[in-house]
């Protein structure tokens, strides 16, 4: 074989593998910053679940105030509720219903008691 063939050859065998080595690494550095996005949209996603059963069942009570009631849920499952109810059993309905929903671990409540004037 040709002697000046014969040194990139070389050169080219010996830099493969830290090239190889380096785009692993980089890749490590990708698969760790997607699975991070993952677990934050699986987050996000369980947090929505939560709250779209909360207000489904708030909707299906057929209490008309239970529907001005925003539900917000955190990445722990803890969901506060805010808004305003016509009267104190509605407001003690909406944190029975938050409470019996799968995947809550907390209910604080925000709610007011609006009176009809």
């Amino acid at each position: 074989m040709n002697h000046k063939l014969r040194a990139p050859l070389l050169l080219a065998g010996l830099l493969l593998p830290v090239a190889g080595h380096a785009a692993e690494t980089s890749y490590g550095a990708d698969a760790a910053a997607s699975m991070t996005t993952e677990s934050t949209a699986m987050e996000y996603v369980e947090d929505s679940v939560i709250t779209t059963k909360i207000k489904a069942e708030l909707a299906a009570d057929q209490i008309s105030s239970l529907v001005n009631i925003h539900v917000d849920t955190d990445q722990a499952g803890a969901v506060v509720l805010s808004g305003g109810a016509a009267d104190q059993a509605a407001v003690d309905k909406a944190v029975s219903i938050a409470e019996g929903v799968e995947g809550v671990t907390s209910v604080k409540h925000d709610i007011r008691v609006e009176v009809d004037q």
